[in-house]
């Protein structure tokens, strides 16, 4: 068989690299479309995947959108060029190239905001898997699983941390350092959101560097930390999640680092205008377990922060937390293996459940946990 897995996005190499390579030593073909968005070329070659760049995306909005019918040019002459047998993607990528050559396509979401997006590429898929904490009935085609798409690569089966990181970062055994992630907010989901604004991102650094070591993630690099007490975070960023393990607290606005971070034990706070009763079901189930803290107005993000490196048992608090809320879930990549090779069969694979009959069964007052 022949599968062709959509990168729009460094979290989409993450998600896919390692069901390519076994996918690859079962005897199958793969193929890759990328987006030069990032630094998701630079993962894939750090991971020394084969891959075709369909087109380029800065951090803006503007540029996403000017860019979109030179993308789907492209994807259309190579997706016909490749005639794959099926199609992996995120959204309406994958789901239109598809659709424009007649492949099945399986998509993986986890953003119950992003609407038009569903709106424009679910009707075209075979199958959509999401979160079981997802809180969106995607139709007859969607299933879950117990997880997160950052579970096919931060399972304790599959990641083991570099215990050499803190040499490479150049911090003491014991020196707590903090990384603030920082989200460009360019996305077509992020229309009307927005995070850490300019005018708060200074004097927070300065406070958390009263504390501990910071290391700043800055999607769009705009910041200038010539007047600021923190380091650009500069190493390769395949070394982020090795890095991320290690820190004592992360502070984004971001999404995907947030709940990285849950799924390592590090402690995280979220600040951003996604927080509140509408808000995405993998954070509030992930701050439910105690992994990671929500918070709307950026103004509590420091008294938080210390707190957490004040205390003595942070550390050893947020894994049993960790260990605990892990035992259940699965492995996507193993998942995602097995729906490649009987997705016609989807249905019979492990570990998936129809989204429908947990909706039916949460309506009639069962525990579906």
């Amino acid at each position: 068989m022949h599968y062709l897995f959509f990168t729009n996005t460094p979290a989409h190499v993450h998600m896919y690299k390692h069901v390519i390579r076994k996918l690859q030593q079962r005897g199958h073909q793969t193929s890759i479309l990328a987006r030069d968005y990032g630094c998701t070329i630079a993962l894939l070659d750090w991971e020394e995947l084969d891959y075709t760049v369909y087109g380029s995306c800065g951090t803006d909005r503007r540029s996403l959108f000017k860019q979109l019918p030179g993308h789907y040019y492209h994807i259309a002459r190579t997706v016909r060029r490749l005639d794959p047998d099926l199609i992996f993607g995120m959204g309406a990528y994958g789901a239109h190239a598809g659709l424009l050559s007649r492949t099945p396509s399986v998509l993986v979401l986890d953003s119950e905001p992003t609407s038009l997006d569903h709106a424009i590429s679910t009707p075209f898929a075979r199958v959509i898997l999401t979160p079981s904490a997802f809180r969106k009935d995607l139709g007859e085609s969607h299933y879950t699983f117990e997880g997160f798409k950052e579970s096919a690569y931060l399972h304790p089966s599959v990641f083991d941390p570099d215990p050499t990181i803190r040499d490479d970062l150049g911090v003491g055994p014991d020196e707590q350092y903090v990384i603030l992630r920082l989200n460009a907010f360019g996305s077509h989901h992020d229309v009307g959101r927005d995070g850490l604004t300019p005018e708060v991102r200074g004097p927070l650094i300065e406070r958390l560097a009263e504390h501990a070591t910071v290391f700043v993630s800055d999607e769009d690099d705009s910041l200038d930390f010539s007047t600021l007490p923190a380091r650009p975070f500069d190493l390769h960023p395949a070394k982020l999640h090795d890095a991320l393990a290690e820190a004592s607290v992360l502070v984004a606005d971001t999404q995907t680092m947030v709940t990285e971070a849950a799924l390592l034990g590090t402690p995280a706070i979220r600040s951003n205008s996604f927080v509140g009763e509408d808000d995405m079901g993998n954070f509030l189930e992930l701050e439910r377990a105690g992994l990671i803290v929500n918070l709307r107005d950026a103004t509590e993000i420091v008294d938080r922060a210390i707190s957490l490196l004040a205390d003595d048992e942070t550390g050893s608090t947020w894994r049993q937390r960790r260990d605990a809320y892990v035992k259940d879930m699965v492995n996507l990549t193993d998942i995602l293996v097995e729906v490649a090779e009987s997705f016609e069969t989807v249905e019979s694979v492990s570990h998936l459940r129809p989204a429908r009959l947990r909706a039916e069964q949460t309506r009639g007052g069962k525990n579906v946990g």
